[in-house]
């Protein structure tokens, strides 16, 4: 796991070890967490009681506050390719009584690469199913879903873990491509002071809005650094109850035969673990190594869309 210099071309994706459909149907059963929680709809948030958002309040000491959200992007480019809309609705300028009064509008599709994005459990259905075993025709319909709407989770407040791997390496980027295991977390955890339990939200820094600072921009649904499948069963072992990343969790391509988001599947179709998508972690990677640490709060507050199967988000740290 290198960066190259901007005058160098990327190295050949390490995506590796390719893995087939029945290998990964096994891996699906072995993460599998249907029937384990009521309500069933919000899946492995069940894991986080009060109890556990005490202990994460508990760690706030600097009072430090840092936003995670990418700015509102209306320019299409390579990583846009669904930008959404703003303007203005109201200049001010229509005769009326004082005062006078500004309005905009705004508008996104945000399943993609251009916005940071909560992921529901009704995003995602593998052959045919969603988290739980619903069947997906039944459940989401053009009204929007009737199971795992991202409504059912309400805010999101917990332990934040940033697994920081440029920084545990001591590089400035993972290349587009690289995959992530599980040993590699593990390092990072050694490294970096840290260590994953239960009810915790996983964010992964790769390094990517970095990279694109200073060379540019790039597909990211060609290549772009996640976590390969096998360390999925760390994460399920560890009982997380939130993932998410500066990318979209998934190494890109697919190590897996057949399959674009193998990790969208295992963790929200089995595991029953919302994604947070496209998060800047820059920020919160400069916070946390100038407080030398890597936990922190971390309050997640998504639009409250009956039916939703996700949302545009600003999650934001508190160390």
């Amino acid at each position: 796991m290198t960066s190259s210099p901007p005058d160098s071309p990327p190295p050949p994706p390490d995506n590796g070890p390719p893995l087939s459909r029945e290998e990964f149907d096994s891996l699906f059963a072995a993460v599998r967490t249907w029937g384990s929680w009521t309500p069933a709809d919000r899946g492995a948030w069940n894991r986080v009681t009060p109890a556990h958002v005490q202990r994460a309040t508990a760690l706030v000491r600097s009072g430090v506050t840092v936003p995670m959200a990418l700015p509102w992007n209306t320019v299409p480019g390579p990583d846009n390719g669904k930008p959404a809309l703003h303007y203005m609705s109201d200049l001010g300028d229509v005769e009326a009584p004082e005062p006078s009064c500004h309005k905009d509008f705004i508008a996104v599709d945000y399943h993609g690469k251009g916005v940071s994005h909560l992921d529901a459990l009704s995003h995602i259905a593998y052959r045919g199913q969603l988290y739980d075993g619903r069947t997906a025709r039944e459940v989401v319909d053009a009204a929007g879903a009737h199971f795992g709407a991202v409504s059912a989770l309400g805010p999101l407040v917990t332990r934040g873990v940033l697994i920081d791997l440029p920084a545990a390496l001591g590089i400035d980027w993972l290349e587009p491509g690289t995959a992530v295991h599980a040993e590699d977390v593990v390092a990072a955890e050694k490294a970096l002071g840290v260590s994953v339990g239960e009810g915790d939200a996983v964010l992964l820094r790769s390094g990517h809005f970095r990279r694109r600072a200073e060379l540019g921009p790039w597909n990211p649904d060609n290549a772009s650094a996640g976590f390969h499948v096998d360390a999925v069963p760390l994460l399920a072992e560890r009982g997380i109850s939130l993932l998410g990343g500066d990318g979209d969790s998934d190494v890109r391509p697919s190590p897996v035969e057949g399959l674009h988001s193998p990790v969208h599947a295992l963790a929200i179709t089995a595991m029953g673990v919302p994604l947070l998508d496209n998060l800047d972690l820059e920020a919160l990677s400069a916070a946390c190594a100038a407080q030398g640490r890597y936990e922190f709060l971390l309050v997640v507050a998504p639009l409250n869309i009956p039916g939703g199967t996700g949302s545009p988000v600003n999650p934001v740290a508190v160390l």
